[in-house]
Protein backbone atom coordinates (compact mmCIF):
# COMPACT_ATOMS: atom_id res chain seq x y z
CA UNK A 1 0.00 0.00 0.00
CA UNK A 2 1.60 3.64 -0.95
CA UNK A 3 2.95 5.65 2.15
CA UNK A 4 3.67 9.03 2.31
CA UNK A 5 7.66 8.87 3.07
CA UNK A 6 8.62 12.72 3.97
CA UNK A 7 12.22 12.06 4.84
CA UNK A 8 15.22 14.42 5.14
CA UNK A 9 16.54 13.05 2.17
CA UNK A 10 13.61 13.78 0.18
CA UNK A 11 12.97 16.95 1.87
CA UNK A 12 16.12 18.44 0.66
CA UNK A 13 15.78 17.02 -3.17
CA UNK A 14 13.05 18.60 -3.56
CA UNK A 15 13.62 21.81 -2.14
CA UNK A 16 16.87 21.78 -3.54
CA UNK A 17 15.39 20.36 -7.12
CA UNK A 18 12.57 22.79 -7.21
CA UNK A 19 14.53 26.20 -5.81
CA UNK A 20 17.24 25.62 -8.87
CA UNK A 21 14.67 24.38 -11.50
CA UNK A 22 12.44 27.76 -10.71
CA UNK A 23 15.39 30.11 -10.69
CA UNK A 24 16.62 28.41 -13.54
CA UNK A 25 13.52 29.83 -15.45
CA UNK A 26 13.71 33.47 -14.65
CA UNK A 27 17.54 33.07 -14.06
CA UNK A 28 18.57 35.59 -16.86
CA UNK A 29 16.31 38.45 -16.08
CA UNK A 30 17.33 38.29 -12.89
CA UNK A 31 21.62 37.73 -13.64
CA UNK A 32 21.57 40.34 -16.89
CA UNK A 33 18.55 42.58 -16.36
CA UNK A 34 18.48 43.11 -12.94
CA UNK A 35 22.27 42.33 -11.80
CA UNK A 36 21.24 40.00 -8.93
CA UNK A 37 24.15 37.58 -8.18
CA UNK A 38 23.14 34.39 -7.13
CA UNK A 39 24.96 33.84 -3.95
CA UNK A 40 22.39 37.01 -2.84
CA UNK A 41 19.63 35.46 -4.25
CA UNK A 42 20.17 31.32 -2.63
CA UNK A 43 21.39 32.85 0.23
CA UNK A 44 17.45 34.34 0.69
CA UNK A 45 16.31 31.42 -0.45
CA UNK A 46 18.25 29.68 2.53
CA UNK A 47 16.89 31.35 5.26
CA UNK A 48 12.91 30.76 3.69
CA UNK A 49 13.80 27.10 3.97
CA UNK A 50 15.95 27.32 7.03
CA UNK A 51 14.47 26.69 10.54
CA UNK A 52 14.71 30.12 10.91
CA UNK A 53 11.26 30.01 8.60
CA UNK A 54 9.55 27.40 6.89
CA UNK A 55 11.76 24.53 8.38
CA UNK A 56 12.46 22.45 5.54
CA UNK A 57 16.07 22.17 5.42
CA UNK A 58 17.49 21.50 9.12
CA UNK A 59 20.83 21.16 9.06
CA UNK A 60 21.63 20.31 12.82
CA UNK A 61 18.83 17.49 12.56
CA UNK A 62 21.05 16.11 10.03
CA UNK A 63 24.35 16.20 11.82
CA UNK A 64 23.61 15.29 14.96
CA UNK A 65 25.42 18.13 16.61
CA UNK A 66 27.28 21.48 16.22
CA UNK A 67 30.72 19.88 15.98
CA UNK A 68 29.52 17.67 12.75
CA UNK A 69 27.84 21.00 11.60
CA UNK A 70 31.19 22.39 11.78
CA UNK A 71 32.74 19.62 10.27
CA UNK A 72 30.50 19.31 7.21
CA UNK A 73 30.34 22.77 6.87
CA UNK A 74 34.26 22.84 6.44
CA UNK A 75 34.61 20.44 4.17
CA UNK A 76 31.50 22.22 1.71
CA UNK A 77 33.60 25.35 1.61
CA UNK A 78 36.49 23.38 0.88
CA UNK A 79 35.16 21.24 -2.11
CA UNK A 80 33.39 24.91 -3.10
CA UNK A 81 36.24 26.64 -2.91
CA UNK A 82 38.58 23.84 -4.61
CA UNK A 83 36.96 23.59 -7.44
CA UNK A 84 36.35 27.46 -8.13
CA UNK A 85 39.86 28.52 -7.48
CA UNK A 86 40.75 25.65 -10.42
CA UNK A 87 38.60 27.20 -12.46
CA UNK A 88 39.53 30.53 -12.09
CA UNK A 89 43.44 29.70 -12.74
CA UNK A 90 42.32 27.90 -15.90
CA UNK A 91 40.20 30.67 -16.74
CA UNK A 92 43.48 33.39 -16.80
CA UNK A 93 45.76 32.91 -20.02
CA UNK A 94 48.90 31.61 -20.19
CA UNK A 95 51.33 31.88 -17.99
CA UNK A 96 49.43 34.68 -16.35
CA UNK A 97 50.93 34.46 -12.95
CA UNK A 98 54.48 34.66 -14.50
CA UNK A 99 53.41 37.56 -16.69
CA UNK A 100 51.99 39.69 -14.13
CA UNK A 101 54.01 39.29 -10.91
CA UNK A 102 54.75 42.43 -10.13
CA UNK A 103 50.93 43.55 -10.21
CA UNK A 104 50.47 40.56 -8.22
CA UNK A 105 53.31 40.74 -5.67
CA UNK A 106 51.52 44.40 -4.93
CA UNK A 107 48.23 42.87 -4.00
CA UNK A 108 48.92 40.00 -2.26
CA UNK A 109 51.99 41.22 0.08
CA UNK A 110 51.86 44.67 1.06
CA UNK A 111 47.98 45.81 -0.02
CA UNK A 112 47.23 42.01 1.76
CA UNK A 113 48.80 43.05 4.37
CA UNK A 114 46.88 46.57 5.07
CA UNK A 115 44.05 44.78 4.75
CA UNK A 116 44.49 42.30 7.44
CA UNK A 117 46.02 44.75 9.80
CA UNK A 118 42.92 47.93 8.80
CA UNK A 119 40.60 44.86 9.89
CA UNK A 120 42.25 43.83 12.64
CA UNK A 121 42.22 47.21 14.28
CA UNK A 122 38.38 47.77 13.68
CA UNK A 123 37.61 44.77 14.98
CA UNK A 124 39.18 44.87 18.19
CA UNK A 125 38.00 48.91 18.40
CA UNK A 126 34.10 47.87 17.94
CA UNK A 127 34.47 44.49 19.97
CA UNK A 128 34.44 45.45 23.71
CA UNK A 129 37.14 43.43 26.33
CA UNK A 130 38.80 41.98 23.19
CA UNK A 131 42.74 42.05 22.87
CA UNK A 132 44.35 42.88 19.62
CA UNK A 133 45.93 39.37 19.35
CA UNK A 134 42.36 38.14 19.32
CA UNK A 135 41.54 40.61 17.18
CA UNK A 136 44.41 39.97 14.65
CA UNK A 137 42.68 36.03 13.99
CA UNK A 138 38.95 37.99 13.30
CA UNK A 139 40.65 40.16 10.86
CA UNK A 140 42.55 37.03 8.87
CA UNK A 141 39.62 35.38 8.08
CA UNK A 142 37.86 38.26 6.33
CA UNK A 143 41.17 39.78 4.54
CA UNK A 144 41.08 37.25 1.16
CA UNK A 145 38.96 38.28 -1.15
CA UNK A 146 36.21 35.47 -2.11
CA UNK A 147 36.88 34.13 -5.44
CA UNK A 148 32.87 32.95 -5.60
CA UNK A 149 31.21 36.04 -5.16
CA UNK A 150 33.98 38.03 -7.50
CA UNK A 151 32.38 36.14 -10.44
CA UNK A 152 29.40 38.77 -10.36
CA UNK A 153 31.74 41.39 -11.10
CA UNK A 154 34.41 39.25 -13.56
CA UNK A 155 31.30 37.54 -15.78
CA UNK A 156 28.42 38.05 -17.21
CA UNK A 157 27.17 41.06 -19.35
CA UNK A 158 27.61 43.85 -16.49
CA UNK A 159 31.45 42.98 -16.63
CA UNK A 160 31.59 42.90 -20.53
CA UNK A 161 30.19 46.16 -20.64
CA UNK A 162 31.95 48.13 -18.14
CA UNK A 163 35.11 46.07 -16.96
CA UNK A 164 37.97 46.09 -19.10
CA UNK A 165 39.37 42.28 -19.68
CA UNK A 166 43.15 43.00 -18.56
CA UNK A 167 41.03 44.31 -14.79
CA UNK A 168 39.05 41.51 -14.95
CA UNK A 169 42.04 38.97 -14.84
CA UNK A 170 43.63 40.77 -12.30
CA UNK A 171 40.43 40.26 -10.01
CA UNK A 172 40.49 37.02 -10.52
CA UNK A 173 44.11 35.98 -10.51
CA UNK A 174 43.96 37.81 -6.70
CA UNK A 175 40.67 36.38 -5.39
CA UNK A 176 42.22 32.97 -6.24
CA UNK A 177 45.73 33.53 -5.09
CA UNK A 178 45.08 35.43 -1.59
CA UNK A 179 42.56 32.74 -0.35
CA UNK A 180 45.39 30.30 -0.05
CA UNK A 181 47.65 33.11 1.38
CA UNK A 182 45.05 33.74 4.43
CA UNK A 183 47.15 30.82 6.30
CA UNK A 184 50.01 33.02 6.98
CA UNK A 185 48.22 35.96 9.05
CA UNK A 186 45.84 33.74 10.41
CA UNK A 187 48.02 31.10 12.33
CA UNK A 188 50.23 33.69 13.35
CA UNK A 189 47.44 35.26 15.73
CA UNK A 190 46.83 31.66 16.44
CA UNK A 191 49.91 29.99 17.12
CA UNK A 192 50.82 33.26 19.74
CA UNK A 193 47.62 33.10 21.69
CA UNK A 194 48.16 28.63 21.80
CA UNK A 195 52.20 29.71 22.87
CA UNK A 196 51.46 32.67 24.89
CA UNK A 197 48.05 32.83 26.10
CA UNK A 198 46.73 35.14 28.38
CA UNK A 199 47.74 35.67 32.54
CA UNK A 200 50.25 33.30 31.24
CA UNK A 201 47.69 30.18 30.67
CA UNK A 202 49.93 29.60 27.13
CA UNK A 203 51.14 25.60 26.52
CA UNK A 204 55.17 25.61 27.10
CA UNK A 205 57.43 27.26 24.07
CA UNK A 206 56.20 30.63 24.25
CA UNK A 207 56.78 33.33 21.48
CA UNK A 208 59.64 31.47 20.07
CA UNK A 209 58.25 28.05 19.70
CA UNK A 210 54.93 30.01 18.25
CA UNK A 211 57.62 31.79 15.62
CA UNK A 212 59.36 28.48 14.73
CA UNK A 213 56.11 26.76 14.21
CA UNK A 214 54.56 29.85 12.34
CA UNK A 215 57.81 29.77 10.00
CA UNK A 216 58.13 25.82 9.84
CA UNK A 217 54.74 24.52 9.70
CA UNK A 218 52.82 27.38 8.48
CA UNK A 219 55.04 28.43 5.23
CA UNK A 220 57.04 25.91 4.80
CA UNK A 221 54.75 22.80 4.88
CA UNK A 222 51.57 24.59 4.17
CA UNK A 223 52.35 27.13 1.84
CA UNK A 224 55.31 26.36 -0.03
CA UNK A 225 54.37 22.14 0.00
CA UNK A 226 51.08 23.32 -1.88
CA UNK A 227 52.74 25.54 -4.64
CA UNK A 228 54.83 22.55 -5.05
CA UNK A 229 52.40 20.35 -5.37
CA UNK A 230 49.98 22.20 -7.11
CA UNK A 231 52.10 22.97 -10.27
CA UNK A 232 53.24 19.55 -10.15
CA UNK A 233 49.71 17.88 -10.28
CA UNK A 234 48.61 20.20 -12.77
CA UNK A 235 51.51 20.25 -15.04
CA UNK A 236 51.73 16.02 -14.96
CA UNK A 237 47.46 16.54 -15.51
CA UNK A 238 48.00 18.70 -18.44
CA UNK A 239 50.75 16.09 -20.33
CA UNK A 240 48.48 13.38 -19.53
CA UNK A 241 45.79 15.06 -21.37
CA UNK A 242 47.75 16.33 -24.09
CA UNK A 243 48.98 12.59 -24.80
CA UNK A 244 45.29 11.16 -24.26
CA UNK A 245 43.83 13.59 -26.47
CA UNK A 246 47.03 13.09 -29.42
CA UNK A 247 46.52 9.28 -29.07
CA UNK A 248 42.36 9.58 -29.43
CA UNK A 249 42.02 7.72 -25.78
CA UNK A 250 39.88 10.10 -23.85
CA UNK A 251 36.05 11.00 -25.15
CA UNK A 252 34.48 14.89 -25.19
CA UNK A 253 32.67 14.34 -22.06
CA UNK A 254 35.73 13.30 -20.17
CA UNK A 255 37.69 15.84 -21.75
CA UNK A 256 35.45 18.73 -20.64
CA UNK A 257 35.11 17.22 -17.01
CA UNK A 258 38.91 17.07 -16.47
CA UNK A 259 39.12 20.37 -14.75
CA UNK A 260 36.43 19.34 -12.19
CA UNK A 261 38.10 16.21 -11.66
CA UNK A 262 41.22 17.52 -11.38
CA UNK A 263 40.36 20.29 -8.03
CA UNK A 264 38.27 17.14 -6.48
CA UNK A 265 41.54 15.07 -6.43
CA UNK A 266 43.66 17.58 -4.91
CA UNK A 267 41.75 18.61 -2.42
CA UNK A 268 41.30 15.10 -0.97
CA UNK A 269 45.02 14.29 -1.42
CA UNK A 270 46.18 17.86 0.08
CA UNK A 271 43.42 17.32 2.95
CA UNK A 272 45.04 13.91 3.68
CA UNK A 273 48.29 15.16 3.96
CA UNK A 274 47.33 18.67 5.53
CA UNK A 275 48.49 21.12 3.36
CA UNK A 276 46.67 24.37 1.81
CA UNK A 277 44.36 22.67 -0.97
CA UNK A 278 43.15 26.06 -1.47
CA UNK A 279 45.93 27.60 -2.87
CA UNK A 280 46.82 24.09 -4.46
CA UNK A 281 44.11 24.30 -6.33
CA UNK A 282 44.80 27.74 -7.90
CA UNK A 283 47.98 26.98 -8.72
CA UNK A 284 47.15 23.66 -10.38
CA UNK A 285 44.87 25.29 -12.50
CA UNK A 286 47.60 27.72 -13.58
CA UNK A 287 49.82 25.36 -14.64
CA UNK A 288 47.10 23.16 -16.05
CA UNK A 289 46.57 25.73 -18.85
CA UNK A 290 49.85 27.08 -18.52
CA UNK A 291 50.16 26.35 -22.98
CA UNK A 292 46.64 27.87 -22.92
CA UNK A 293 45.86 24.62 -24.80
CA UNK A 294 42.93 23.42 -22.41
CA UNK A 295 41.60 27.23 -22.02
CA UNK A 296 41.14 27.69 -25.77
CA UNK A 297 39.47 24.17 -25.96
CA UNK A 298 36.76 25.14 -23.70
CA UNK A 299 36.43 28.66 -24.20
CA UNK A 300 32.88 27.77 -25.23
CA UNK A 301 31.75 24.96 -23.54
CA UNK A 302 29.73 25.44 -20.82
CA UNK A 303 29.91 22.57 -18.47
CA UNK A 304 32.25 24.26 -15.89
CA UNK A 305 30.11 27.26 -15.74
CA UNK A 306 26.80 25.17 -15.09
CA UNK A 307 28.79 23.38 -12.31
CA UNK A 308 30.19 26.60 -10.96
CA UNK A 309 26.23 27.85 -10.38
CA UNK A 310 25.49 24.61 -8.92
CA UNK A 311 27.96 24.59 -6.55
CA UNK A 312 27.09 28.47 -5.97
CA UNK A 313 23.77 28.08 -5.09
CA UNK A 314 24.13 24.94 -3.14
CA UNK A 315 26.72 26.77 -0.92
CA UNK A 316 24.81 29.81 0.10
CA UNK A 317 21.52 27.99 0.32
CA UNK A 318 23.70 26.12 2.99
CA UNK A 319 25.06 29.37 4.57
CA UNK A 320 21.58 30.77 4.74
CA UNK A 321 20.05 27.89 6.50
CA UNK A 322 23.03 27.16 8.95
CA UNK A 323 23.95 30.80 9.86
CA UNK A 324 23.23 31.90 13.71
CA UNK A 325 21.12 35.01 12.69
CA UNK A 326 19.57 35.25 15.74
CA UNK A 327 22.73 35.62 17.84
CA UNK A 328 23.26 38.83 16.07
CA UNK A 329 21.18 40.72 18.29
CA UNK A 330 20.93 38.17 20.90
CA UNK A 331 24.35 37.97 22.75
CA UNK A 332 26.66 38.81 25.53
CA UNK A 333 29.53 40.05 22.74
CA UNK A 334 28.43 42.86 21.14
CA UNK A 335 25.10 44.73 20.44
CA UNK A 336 23.84 45.15 17.11
CA UNK A 337 24.39 48.80 16.55
CA UNK A 338 28.56 48.13 16.99
CA UNK A 339 27.87 45.20 14.48
CA UNK A 340 26.21 46.62 12.00
CA UNK A 341 28.84 50.17 12.21
CA UNK A 342 31.82 47.34 12.64
CA UNK A 343 29.79 45.94 8.96
CA UNK A 344 30.30 49.49 7.50
CA UNK A 345 33.43 50.26 8.33
CA UNK A 346 34.62 46.64 7.27
CA UNK A 347 33.52 47.66 3.75
CA UNK A 348 34.65 50.86 3.43
CA UNK A 349 37.74 51.19 4.95
CA UNK A 350 39.53 47.59 4.77
CA UNK A 351 40.23 47.26 1.30
CA UNK A 352 38.98 50.73 -0.50
CA UNK A 353 41.63 53.40 1.44
CA UNK A 354 44.85 51.30 0.17
CA UNK A 355 43.84 50.09 -3.18
CA UNK A 356 43.33 53.59 -4.10
CA UNK A 357 46.43 55.14 -2.64
CA UNK A 358 48.59 52.20 -4.68
CA UNK A 359 46.13 51.99 -7.56
CA UNK A 360 49.07 53.69 -9.88
CA UNK A 361 51.52 51.13 -9.45
CA UNK A 362 48.76 48.51 -10.62
CA UNK A 363 49.50 49.08 -14.27
CA UNK A 364 45.71 47.29 -15.04
CA UNK A 365 43.39 49.91 -13.14
CA UNK A 366 44.27 52.94 -15.44
CA UNK A 367 42.11 55.86 -13.77
CA UNK A 368 40.93 56.76 -10.63
CA UNK A 369 37.26 55.01 -10.76
CA UNK A 370 38.76 51.52 -11.95
CA UNK A 371 40.79 52.13 -8.26
CA UNK A 372 37.43 52.75 -6.26
CA UNK A 373 35.56 49.77 -8.70
CA UNK A 374 38.76 47.11 -7.67
CA UNK A 375 38.72 48.42 -3.87
CA UNK A 376 35.05 47.91 -2.93
CA UNK A 377 34.76 44.87 -4.51
CA UNK A 378 36.72 42.89 -2.13
CA UNK A 379 33.73 40.72 -1.45
CA UNK A 380 33.52 38.85 2.11
CA UNK A 381 32.21 35.21 1.55
CA UNK A 382 33.20 31.10 1.50
CA UNK A 383 36.63 32.00 1.87
CA UNK A 384 35.79 33.68 5.43
CA UNK A 385 33.50 30.47 6.85
CA UNK A 386 36.15 28.25 5.23
CA UNK A 387 39.06 30.01 7.76
CA UNK A 388 35.79 30.74 10.49
CA UNK A 389 35.94 26.74 10.62
CA UNK A 390 39.53 26.02 10.44
CA UNK A 391 40.10 28.60 13.58
CA UNK A 392 37.60 26.56 15.27
CA UNK A 393 39.41 23.51 14.55
CA UNK A 394 42.70 24.98 16.04
CA UNK A 395 41.14 26.28 18.63
CA UNK A 396 39.45 23.21 19.95
CA UNK A 397 43.36 22.10 20.60
CA UNK A 398 44.06 25.03 22.87
CA UNK A 399 42.59 23.05 26.19
CA UNK A 400 43.69 22.98 29.63
CA UNK A 401 42.96 19.48 31.35
CA UNK A 402 40.42 18.09 28.85
CA UNK A 403 38.36 21.63 28.52
CA UNK A 404 39.25 24.30 26.06
CA UNK A 405 40.29 27.54 27.39
CA UNK A 406 38.83 30.28 29.08
CA UNK A 407 40.45 33.06 26.40
CA UNK A 408 40.02 30.10 23.23
CA UNK A 409 36.50 29.60 24.03
CA UNK A 410 35.49 33.38 24.09
CA UNK A 411 37.91 33.60 20.62
CA UNK A 412 35.82 30.92 18.81
CA UNK A 413 32.61 32.70 20.06
CA UNK A 414 33.77 35.99 19.01
CA UNK A 415 35.06 34.34 15.64
CA UNK A 416 31.49 33.14 15.11
CA UNK A 417 29.68 35.71 15.64
CA UNK A 418 31.73 38.44 14.13
CA UNK A 419 32.58 36.21 10.50
CA UNK A 420 29.37 35.06 9.94
CA UNK A 421 28.42 38.81 10.05
CA UNK A 422 30.61 40.53 8.17
CA UNK A 423 30.06 37.36 5.36
CA UNK A 424 26.26 38.49 5.39
CA UNK A 425 27.00 42.41 5.50
CA UNK A 426 29.79 41.87 2.31
CA UNK A 427 27.15 39.54 0.69
CA UNK A 428 23.93 41.70 0.62
CA UNK A 429 25.75 44.84 -0.03
CA UNK A 430 28.33 43.55 -2.91
CA UNK A 431 24.95 41.61 -4.17
CA UNK A 432 22.79 44.60 -4.11
CA UNK A 433 25.58 47.63 -5.57
CA UNK A 434 25.09 47.02 -8.89
CA UNK A 435 21.91 47.36 -9.25
CA UNK A 436 21.21 50.09 -6.94
CA UNK A 437 24.39 51.79 -8.77
CA UNK A 438 22.49 51.52 -12.13
CA UNK A 439 19.51 52.47 -10.72
CA UNK A 440 20.65 55.14 -8.75
CA UNK A 441 22.41 56.51 -11.98
CA UNK A 442 19.33 56.46 -14.45
CA UNK A 443 16.29 57.19 -11.85
CA UNK A 444 17.18 60.70 -11.27
CA UNK A 445 16.75 61.40 -14.91
CA UNK A 446 14.15 58.91 -15.57
CA UNK A 447 11.95 60.94 -12.96
CA UNK A 448 12.89 64.35 -13.64
CA UNK A 449 11.70 63.95 -16.86
CA UNK A 450 8.28 62.16 -16.09
CA UNK A 451 7.34 64.57 -13.13
CA UNK A 452 8.33 68.14 -14.83
CA UNK A 453 5.17 69.68 -16.20
CA UNK A 454 5.18 71.14 -20.25
CA UNK A 455 5.70 74.47 -18.82
CA UNK A 456 8.53 73.80 -16.30
CA UNK A 457 10.26 71.78 -19.32
CA UNK A 458 9.50 74.38 -22.02
CA UNK A 459 10.84 77.17 -19.36
CA UNK A 460 14.17 75.40 -18.90
CA UNK A 461 14.57 74.94 -22.56
CA UNK A 462 14.72 78.24 -22.89
CA UNK A 463 17.18 79.38 -20.82
CA UNK A 464 19.79 77.03 -23.58
CA UNK A 465 17.79 77.50 -26.55
CA UNK A 466 16.51 80.37 -28.77
CA UNK A 467 12.64 80.19 -28.58
CA UNK A 468 10.94 78.46 -31.17
CA UNK A 469 7.89 80.46 -33.42
CA UNK A 470 4.40 79.37 -32.12
CA UNK A 471 2.23 77.75 -34.44
CA UNK A 472 0.01 80.91 -34.70
CA UNK A 473 3.39 82.60 -35.65
CA UNK A 474 3.92 80.20 -38.55
CA UNK A 475 -0.20 80.42 -39.99
CA UNK A 476 0.43 84.03 -40.17
CA UNK A 477 4.34 84.32 -41.79
CA UNK A 478 2.83 81.44 -44.09
CA UNK A 479 -0.41 83.98 -44.53
CA UNK A 480 2.18 86.68 -45.59
CA UNK A 481 3.69 84.97 -48.65
CA UNK A 482 5.10 82.00 -47.65
CA UNK A 483 4.73 78.30 -49.45
CA UNK A 484 2.36 76.58 -47.69
CA UNK A 485 4.13 73.79 -49.01
CA UNK A 486 7.26 74.70 -46.93
CA UNK A 487 5.21 74.45 -43.46
CA UNK A 488 7.83 71.04 -42.51
CA UNK A 489 10.31 73.34 -42.45
CA UNK A 490 11.54 75.96 -40.05
CA UNK A 491 10.31 79.19 -41.29
CA UNK A 492 11.62 82.85 -39.89
CA UNK A 493 10.12 85.94 -40.04
CA UNK A 494 12.03 88.77 -42.74
CA UNK A 495 13.27 90.65 -40.22
CA UNK A 496 15.19 87.95 -38.42
CA UNK A 497 17.69 86.77 -40.83
CA UNK A 498 17.17 84.11 -43.34
CA UNK A 499 15.09 81.02 -43.47
CA UNK A 500 16.86 77.85 -43.12
CA UNK A 501 15.98 74.26 -43.67
CA UNK A 502 17.04 71.53 -41.00
CA UNK A 503 20.50 71.20 -42.30
CA UNK A 504 21.80 74.54 -43.17
CA UNK A 505 20.32 75.26 -46.22
CA UNK A 506 18.92 79.11 -46.82
CA UNK A 507 15.28 78.74 -47.89
CA UNK A 508 14.35 82.62 -47.93
CA UNK A 509 16.40 85.12 -48.10
CA UNK A 510 15.64 88.90 -46.37
CA UNK A 511 14.79 90.10 -50.03
CA UNK A 512 14.18 87.83 -52.05
CA UNK A 513 12.08 84.14 -52.70
CA UNK A 514 13.69 81.05 -52.78
CA UNK A 515 16.84 80.55 -52.88
CA UNK A 516 18.57 77.67 -54.48
CA UNK A 517 21.59 75.71 -52.80
CA UNK A 518 23.73 76.71 -55.66
CA UNK A 519 22.98 80.70 -54.99
CA UNK A 520 23.41 80.54 -50.90
CA UNK A 521 25.67 78.23 -49.03
CA UNK A 522 25.71 78.55 -44.97
CA UNK A 523 27.76 76.20 -42.36
CA UNK A 524 26.47 72.86 -41.96
CA UNK A 525 26.45 72.98 -38.69
CA UNK A 526 24.73 76.62 -37.78
CA UNK A 527 25.94 78.31 -34.10
CA UNK A 528 22.68 78.26 -33.05
CA UNK A 529 20.25 75.11 -34.09
CA UNK A 530 17.44 75.79 -35.78
CA UNK A 531 13.78 74.87 -34.11
CA UNK A 532 11.73 72.39 -36.27
CA UNK A 533 7.80 72.81 -35.64
CA UNK A 534 6.47 69.17 -36.68
CA UNK A 535 3.47 68.01 -34.84
CA UNK A 536 3.31 70.10 -32.41
CA UNK A 537 6.50 69.33 -31.28
CA UNK A 538 9.88 71.48 -31.35
CA UNK A 539 12.69 69.38 -31.23
CA UNK A 540 16.31 70.09 -31.98
CA UNK A 541 18.97 68.12 -34.13
CA UNK A 542 21.75 68.12 -31.35
CA UNK A 543 19.05 67.21 -28.95
CA UNK A 544 20.39 63.90 -26.93
CA UNK A 545 18.02 61.12 -27.03
CA UNK A 546 15.70 60.60 -23.50
CA UNK A 547 17.23 58.56 -20.67
CA UNK A 548 15.79 55.31 -19.79
CA UNK A 549 16.48 52.37 -17.85
CA UNK A 550 17.22 50.25 -20.88
CA UNK A 551 19.64 52.45 -21.91
CA UNK A 552 23.21 52.64 -22.28
CA UNK A 553 24.59 52.09 -18.97
CA UNK A 554 28.01 54.03 -17.27
CA UNK A 555 31.34 52.31 -17.95
CA UNK A 556 34.70 52.59 -15.67
CA UNK A 557 36.49 53.09 -18.78
CA UNK A 558 34.78 56.14 -19.18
Amino acid sequence: MPTLAITNFNIVCSVLGGFITLFGLVSYLFKEKFYLSEALISLVAGVIFSPHAANLVKPFEYAGSQANLNAVTLSFSRLVLGVQLVLAGVQLPSRYLQKEWKSLALLLGPIMALMWITSSLLVWAMVPNLSFLHALAIGACVTPTDPVLSNSIVKGKFADKNVPKDLQKIIIAESGANDGLGYPYLFLALYLMKYTGDDGLGVSGGAQKAIGLWFGETWGYTILLSVVYGFTVGWIAKELLHWAEEKKFIDRESFLVFAITLALFIVGTCGMIGSDDVLACFIAGNAFTWDDWFRLETLDDSLQPTIDMLLNLAIFIWFGSICPWASFADNDIISIYRLIFLGILILLLRRLPVVFAMHKYIHQIEEKRQAIFVGFFGPIGVSAIFYLYISLNFLETITIDGVIREDAQQVADTLTLVVWFLAICSIVVHGLSIPLGKLGFFLPRTLSRAFTSPGEESARSSIDRPRAPSLAVLRERRKRGGNPRTSRSTQVSASTGPLVRLGGRVIRTENSGMATPAEVEVPSTPQTPPAVAKKRTIRFPEDPPPLSLDGPEPSLTG
